[in-house]
């Protein structure tokens, strides 16, 4: 009895351990077939037709030859968010890509005062040693930065032509931006006159290579004056312009003409412009110079319509009345006439001339001295002079009378306005004229003085000029601080991203409307060193990332050389997935990630980011980041984490997403 319940204890055992075991077995086989299910179903939705999917218990093999690492990489991704990933094991191969389409070969160089950038991609076989002997011809002293790079591709079969003949054109035009390709050369340039853009012209449609598309872009642009404004002069000194403005070419060379007939001599000059009061304006400047030369002395000005002619003192009544009246004739209808003889001085005004003195000196003290009307009116000149050069550097110390010819503090407060547009100099006001003589660093100074006068004391008003350029007084533009220069390019990418279309390394349309916006920042932020850096998120392998993020730097800094920004001032470099901003974890901070960035640069050798922080600290927005490391001023190297056709074929491999 005993060994039957023993018996029947063993088996119940035995047959309990049996279904466990079967039981198992069929679950691993549903979880098996569930999951193999699952997985093909994500993959076939996905368009990843290709991969194979099995598993062996709880373990899923996917298996099949993908087109491309991305593909690899998406089928991976998706598998792993139906299983758990220490289930899934991976044996996917890639297929062995075709060779990478040939790059479009093509040369940016952009001329200017300030220097000669170069960018661009070239053949390997060639070289860039006909860029370089172009360079050294026509640098002439200026800097020159060389961004070219090669690649081992076959030569295209136009290449070389059409490069010898953007360089030619590079040599012939000093303000220009030359594009050339296998297949185009691309001209933009500015001319100073219209003779010149017509002589550029004539000189580059000859000698075009077969085969070759060639587009010429020479502008001569011209400025706006207001009011249009001529001035000429015929004393004891000569005959000359004090300012002088034209419409046209051909007004010019009739105004020109019009004055060496009158006895100007030397090399004359007249700026054309926009902004006359009337196309007859050559004719109306010419028939005025003839009137004051009959005349033998004088002053002749045109301010936009209105034209006044100041004989020279002691000139005949009859000579005046008559050429004024012959003047008035031959004047176009538009313009008005005012003609001005002056009267005999009168020296009993009072005891001693009346002479107002005032000098400016070098370190901005103004000294004046001299008489000035008694009472109110009298200290609100030297009240004006004072809040003119401030008032502990203002030593005034006038006589006040009560004598003075009329107008007297009017035309003294003109006189301090323009002696206040100088370095240093000295206004001397007396009753017949006011002279001004000092040096400058505006090289249009006497044009803006004689305007300013002439507007102040009005067209019949006498005055002299002796207003000398100083180069080395000539000021430095207002310029932004480097912390000014990368807030507005912060408020500017706040306002919309840099972005891409998927796997593309091309600025598209709505990226190109930000650089659009950039590019008007950067020209005042020359000074500043800033690093364009490109980042992605962590899809896909690091190297593929690192790549794509580079390209797209150097196709930022492209797009701003396109745009005629100088760009020697800029780095490109990217940093692929290593400085994420945001969790990759999700969609929203992945596409935070992805992102183009100016950074700061510090000055060479500090090692430090000018706000203080470490090189390569990074957070969100446009930063300002040290790179650490000295740099030769003005020559910025690019990294470059890999080869132009590394990169390519990366670029290439992302297209296919």
């Amino acid at each position: 009895m005993i060994r039957s319940q023993t018996f029947l204890t063993i088996a119940a055992f035995a047959l309990a351990g049996v279904l466990a075991v079967v039981t198992s077995i069929l679950l691993a086989i549903a979880t098996e077939r569930r999951s193999v299910e699952l997985v093909e179903a994500a993959l076939n939705d996905g368009g990843m037709t290709w991969a194979e999917v099995s598993a062996n218990g709880l373990r899923v093999y996917l298996d099949g030859t993908a087109p491309s690492e991305a593909s690899a990489f998406r089928a991976s991704s998706r598998a792993g968010a139906i299983v758990d990933a220490d289930r899934l094991i991976t044996r996917i191969e890639v297929a062995r890509r075709e060779d990478v389409a040939p790059p479009r070969f093509s040369v940016d160089i952009l001329r200017g005062a300030d220097g000669i950038q170069v960018i661009g991609l070239v053949p390997a076989e060639t070289g860039i040693a006909r860029i370089d002997a172009a360079m050294a011809v026509v640098a002439d002293g200026l800097e020159v930065t060389n961004l070219v790079e090669t690649a081992d591709y076959p030569v295209p079969e136009s290449w070389t032509a059409a490069l010898d003949y953007g360089l030619r054109a590079l040599q012939e035009l000093p303000r220009s931006k030359v594009t050339v390709y296998a297949d185009a050369v691309e001209v933009q340039a500015i001319a100073e006159s219209a003779e010149e853009r017509t002589a550029f012209l004539r000189s580059l449609e000859t000698g075009q290579p077969e085969g070759v598309e060639v587009m010429l872009d020479i502008s001569a642009p011209r400025p706006v004056i207001t009011p249009f404004t001529l001035r000429f002069v015929i004393d004891a000194a000569g005959a000359r312009f004090e300012t002088c403005a034209a419409d046209t070419e051909a007004a010019r060379t009739r105004i020109l003409a019009a004055a060496e007939a009158a006895g100007a001599e030397g090399p004359l000059t007249c700026q054309i412009g926009l902004g006359v009061p009337s196309p007859q304006w050559g004719q109306a400047v010419v028939a005025g110079i003839g009137g004051l030369s009959q005349l033998g002395g004088g002053t002749v000005a045109f301010s936009d319509a209105d034209v006044t002619l100041i004989a020279a003192p002691g000139t005949e009544q009859d000579r005046f009345d008559r050429v004024i009246g012959e003047l008035s004739g031959v004047l176009p209808d538009v313009f008005s006439l005012d003609g001005v003889l002056p009267e005999p001085s009168d020296d009993t005004i009072s005891a001693g001339p009346a002479r107002l003195i005032a000098t400016l000196n070098e370190e901005g003290v103004l000294t004046m001295r001299g008489r000035l009307p008694d009472g109110p009116v009298g200290r609100s000149v030297e009240a004006y002079a004072r809040a003119l050069f401030g008032m502990q550097t203002a030593d005034i110390a006038t006589r006040a009378v009560t004598d003075l010819p009329g107008g007297w503090s009017m035309r003294a407060m003109a006189g301090l306005d323009a002696l206040s547009q100088l370095s240093d100099g000295t206004m001397v006001l007396e009753p017949e004229t006011l002279i001004l003589r000092g040096r400058t660093g505006n090289r249009d100074a006497v044009s803006d003085l004689t305007r300013l006068l002439a507007e102040a004391l009005g067209q019949t008003a006498s005055f002299e000029l002796d207003v000398n350029y100083v180069e080395a007084l000539d000021p430095v533009a207002s310029q932004p601080t480097p912390e000014q220069c990368v807030e507005r390019i912060r408020a500017i990418q706040a306002e919309g991203k840099i972005t891409f279309d998927p796997g593309s390394v091309e600025i598209n349309e709505s990226a190109g409307a930000i650089l659009d916006r950039i590019a008007g920042v950067l020209p005042d932020c020359r000074h500043v060193r800033m690093e364009i850096s490109g980042h992605t998120d962590s899809q896909g392998r690091e190297e593929m990332n690192l790549n794509l993020s580079q390209s797209r730097a150097d196709a930022v800094l492209n797009g701003l050389l396109a745009r005629n920004v100088l760009v020697s001032n800029l780095t490109a470099q990217g940093y692929g997935e290593s400085q994420p901003i945001a969790s990759n974890e999700t969609e929203d901070g992945r596409e935070q990630n992805r992102r183009i960035e100016f950074r700061l640069l510090a000055a060479a050798g500090d090692g430090i980011a000018a706000d203080g922080n470490e090189p390569g600290a990074g957070d969100d927005g446009a930063q300002a980041t040290g790179d650490g490391g000295p740099q030769r001023p003005g020559i910025n190297p690019v990294p470059r984490p890999d080869s132009v056709v590394e990169r390519a074929e990366a670029a290439a491999e992302a297209a296919q997403e």
